[in-house]
């Protein structure tokens, strides 16, 4: 392995719509991935210990700078990330919202009002914004007394909301209602609303590094190096 040559190819300037994420090998060794959704090729990745916003946007300004023109971005919901650059439509990738309102209701609630919502939540991926939007709408009419209750600690007389958890996945949804939909304000551009596509490349890649599980960190990278071709 230490012997074999991975030989890079020049990538040729053009439009793409970059899909990006991270995924992990236990703690402290990632890869950050920067993909084109329009030819399926690897454009850039970057050995991280951590996901920060600012490794994303160098990723972003150094495939600039290589001479592509960034038409979109697709990516998962970071704190700060999707309002970072610019002009450039960002679509949020639906799965990694439906999984962030999952992990505040679990997959199985057993709230009426939790059940309605995942069930908004599953019409995402099969409907367009403005359906969305108003089933949304609906859900939030049924049930915002609901959402609203407090319930008063008797040790010290403050109250707080009953329901936070589902006070919080109702709030995520409308947060990111914004960006959930950029493929659909933006239909021409082919845009996904997943990023799919990396997360299987990554799920690929794992399962054959399990077969080499006694390599080196640095025997690791050149695998990844060889696998990804980025």
């Amino acid at each position: 392995m230490d012997k074999v040559r991975i030989n890079i190819s020049e990538k040729e300037e053009r439009e793409v719509i970059v899909l990006m994420d991270t995924t992990y090998w236990g703690r402290g060794f990632g890869v950050m991935l920067f993909k084109d959704s329009l030819t399926k090729e690897n454009l850039l990745k970057y050995y991280v210990k951590t996901e920060t916003n600012a490794k994303y946007i160098e990723g972003i300004e150094a495939l600039k700078a290589k001479g592509f023109t960034i038409l979109a971005i697709v990516c998962d919901g970071r704190k700060g990330l999707i309002q970072s650059f610019g002009n450039i439509p960002v679509q949020m990738c639906q799965f990694h919202q439906a999984a962030i309102i999952r992990r505040y209701l679990t997959k199985k609630p057993k709230l009426k009002a939790a059940q309605e919502l995942l069930e908004v939540v599953d019409l995402m991926k099969q409907t367009d914004k403005e359906s969305f939007e108003g089933a949304l709408q609906l859900w939030f009419e049924k049930w915002e007394y609901f959402l609203n209750e407090r319930t008063i600690n008797h040790e010290t007389r403050k109250s707080f909301y009953t329901h936070k958890r589902l006070r919080s996945a109702y709030r995520s949804l409308k947060h990111n209602l914004p960006w959930l939909f950029t493929w659909y304000d933006h239909c021409k551009l082919n845009i996904p609303n997943t990023t799919n596509a990396i997360d299987g490349h990554f799920a690929d890649l794992k399962n054959k590094l399990r077969n080499h599980n006694g390599l080196s960190l640095e025997r690791k990278k050149r695998f990844i190096d060889g696998f990804l071709k980025a």
